[in-house]
Formats: C-alpha cells, structure tokens, sequence
C-alpha cells in the first residue's frame, strides 16, 4: 500500500516537474538568444550613431566598446571592413543591411546584427555586431542546470512529501487489515479506532458495525441452546409429574392422564414454537403476535398452579379491570412469565403473586414471592451470574431480560425482601 501510493505520488510529482520544466526550458532558450540579439542591436545601433556620416573619409573610424563577447565592426558602402573587428569579406547579413533594414541571422557560428548607417536618405554603411553561439549555449545550459538542480530539489522533497503522506494513508489501512485478522482469529472485541481521515474512518465505522452485529448473532447462536433448553425445562417438568402422578395412582383414569398429557405436550410444542419465533423475528417487528393480559393469566395459571401445588405452595393471579383487556405480545410476555415463575419455583418460598395494573399508561406485572434476593441486584440479570444460594443464577433472569427489550419493555427488580420482579410493557 505505502509503495502504490508513494509510486503515484512520485509519478504525479515527475509528470508535474515534466510539465513545468520543458516549457520553462524552452522559454529559457527562446529569452536568451532574444537578448542576445537585443544587446547586438542596441551596440550596432549606437555604433552607428557614434560613427556619423563623415566616416567615409579617411579619417580613422572610432567604435564604442562592445558591450558583449562579441565583435563590432563598420563597413562602407562597398562592404570594405573600415573599423572594428570582423570578416574582411562582408557576410550575407552584412550585405543585406544595404537594403536600409536591421537584419538579425545567423552567421556560421555567430549571431549577427546589421544595422544601416544612413545620410542624407542613402545608406552610406552598415555596423555589423556578432557574438558565438557557443557563448549563448553556454549561458542556456547553466540555466538549464540551475533549472534541472530546482527540479531535483523539488523532486526530493516531493519524494519525502509522498513517502509521509503513503506512511499517513497506510498507517490507518494496516490497523484495520490487523483488526479485521483479530476478528478471523475470533476475538470479536477487537475494534478500529478513528484515524482522523474521514473516508478511513467510514470504513472503521462499517467494519466497527459489522463487527457488533456478527458478535451479537455468534451469542445469540451460542446461547440459544441453553435458552431453550431452560424454557422447555418447565413444560418437560409438567409433563413428567402429570405422567408420574398417573403412574403411581392405581385408581387414576388412564383417560384424564392422557388428556392432560395431550395438554402438556401441546404447551410444550408451543413454548418450542414460541422460542423459535423470538429467535427469528426481524428487528423491524419484534414484539410478535399480540393477546389480551387476561387470555396470558388464564394459561399461566393452568400451566404453573399443579407445578407450584406440588411443592404445597399456591399461586395467585389479580388484575385491575383497565389492565386485562389491553394487549401484549404472548411470546414475549409468556416466555418472561415463566422464566420468573420459575425462579420464583426453585428459588422462592411462600404464596406466589402475580399482580398486573397500570403504572403512568404502561402495563406493569409484578411477580413476587416471600422469599429474599441474596445477590447484587445489579447482577442477577447478568448471564451466568450466581448468588450466594444460587437465587437468578444462569440463564433465566438475562434470558427474561433480552425477552422484555426484545418488544420494548423493561424487567426490573422491584424488591428484594420479598422477592420482586416488575415487567413493565408499553401499550399498543
């Protein structure tokens, strides 16, 4: 990853420099042979002035300095080299300066200027200026070097610029390619952390996401056998007593045994379904199908009044009159129910209640028994946790929980001396 980016960032950089360069040199060559010229012209031009129309005569001719390396020269109307240093046999520009014009070319290996000398509207002269294109060259191709040694130096400094930013990039990349192989090796607490790079974070975010959701479907996977076989532990029990008190009464009719076992095997199925159901339901409908508070009393107490019987306890159900007519989901609520009978059951002592009534128009159902809540209250809900008897230890009490904010409601533990759990259920 560092080296892709570090690649295309040294790529970008040349092409760039490519881009800036190429011209800049050209423009570099195109100015200085223009100067050149222009400072050829400018010493012709002077040396014209200075050498005036009389300079036909014999009198010696006297030139100006030249200003460059080059060679200044005056030449009479036959081309007769009079002063200065040039060729004796005037040049092709020399004698095109005849025609009354400034004439730039190139002369062998010289740039040459040749400008007029006029008087009295006739040319009388030409002042020939010339310096070596080799002296030009040269000063091109140190510019050219200074340009080349700028673009190195940018160039290395784009090369550390893409080096820091590809580490910048990467840095956050890796850490994810080493979460996402934390996760594959299991550890699904592994978590990626903000890198202050929005898109990185994006995917931080989704793969943070992905991660919760794939953690929360591996425990509900996980715990789904134990949750239902907690749940089919009650129907199992009812089942097994009503067969067992059969078995041991010889004046027991056959016939109501079966029918009562007929029953129990349908609750039985029926607490299947209902578990198969909570662990299937989609998140956009979580409470299920929904029943009046009265029809769920009438088959709790059915179902748990000969279980508690058989430990010579009793069961009591009231309801005020609004509460029973409103619905909730049977699923859930059953499914609570039971998980805190049964805990009331095997853990509790005393009469048992059941009370349902409103609290601020949410439907409450308190289950309580005359026994004490040794445990912490703040973790009797949590899975596995065991008290000092063993009171909500396991499953059973987080297993009500997940169930009552499955649909929406709340367990809490209303007391603890006596034993009290509230189910507090939104209405519909």
């Amino acid at each position: 990853m560092r080296r892709r980016v570090s690649r295309v960032a040294l790529a970008a950089a040349l092409v760039s420099l490519i881009l800036v360069a190429v011209p800049l040199a050209i423009g570099i060559r195109i100015s200085f042979f223009s100067d050149e010229r222009t400072e050829l012209e400018r010493a012709a031009l002077a040396a014209a002035i200075q050498v005036g129309p009389d300079f036909t005569g014999n009198d010696p001719v006297e030139l100006p300095a030249p200003s460059t390396d080059g060679q200044l020269a005056v030449y009479d109307s036959s081309l007769r080299l009079r002063a200065g240093t040039g060729p004796q046999v005037a040049d092709d520009p020399t004698r095109a300066g005849l025609a009354g014009k400034v004439v730039q070319a190139e002369s062998g290996s010289s740039l040459v200027v040749a400008v007029p000398v006029a008087s009295s509207e006739r040319v009388i002269g030409v002042v020939r200026a010339s310096s070596p294109i080799n002296a030009v060259w040269a000063r091109v191709l140190l510019a050219w070097l200074a340009v080349l040694g700028g673009a190195l130096v940018a160039l290395a400094i784009g090369v550390a610029v893409a080096t820091w930013q590809a580490k910048r990039l990467s840095a956050p990349l890796e850490s994810l390619a080493r979460i996402a192989d934390r996760v594959a090796a299991g550890d699904l607490s592994a978590r990626a952390e903000p890198s202050g790079i929005a898109e990185v974070d994006a995917l931080a975010n989704a793969q943070n996401t992905m991660v919760e959701r794939l953690a929360h479907v591996l425990d509900h996977a996980r715990n789904f056998a134990a949750d239902a076989a907690h749940q089919l532990r009650t129907p199992l029990a009812g089942l097994r007593l009503t067969l067992e008190a059969a078995q041991t009464d010889p004046a027991a009719d056959p016939r109501v045994a079966v029918d009562e076992a007929f029953l129990q095997t349908g609750e039985l199925q029926r607490t299947v379904q209902d578990v198969l159901e909570l662990s299937q339901l989609p998140a956009k409908e979580p409470r299920g199908p929904l029943g009046t508070l009265d029809a769920l009393f009438a088959e709790i107490e059915h179902r748990w009044h000969g279980m508690l019987a058989e430990r010579g306890r009793r069961i009591v159900f009231s309801v005020e009159d609004p509460v029973g007519h409103r619905f909730l989901p049977l699923a859930n609520c059953r499914q609570i129910l039971d998980v805190l009978l049964d805990n009331a059951r095997t853990h509790g002592r005393g009469t048992v209640r059941v009370t349902a009534h409103d609290v601020l128009d949410t439907t409450a159902i308190d289950v309580e028994d005359e026994g004490t809540m040794p445990a912490d209250p703040a973790d009797i809900f949590a899975r596995g946790t065991r008290g000092p008897t063993d009171r909500g230890a396991g499953i059973g009490l987080a297993l009500a929980r997940n169930l009552a904010e499955a649909c929406g409601s709340r367990l809490v533990l209303a007391s603890s001396s006596p034993t009290a759990f509230r189910v507090l259920i939104p209405d519909e």
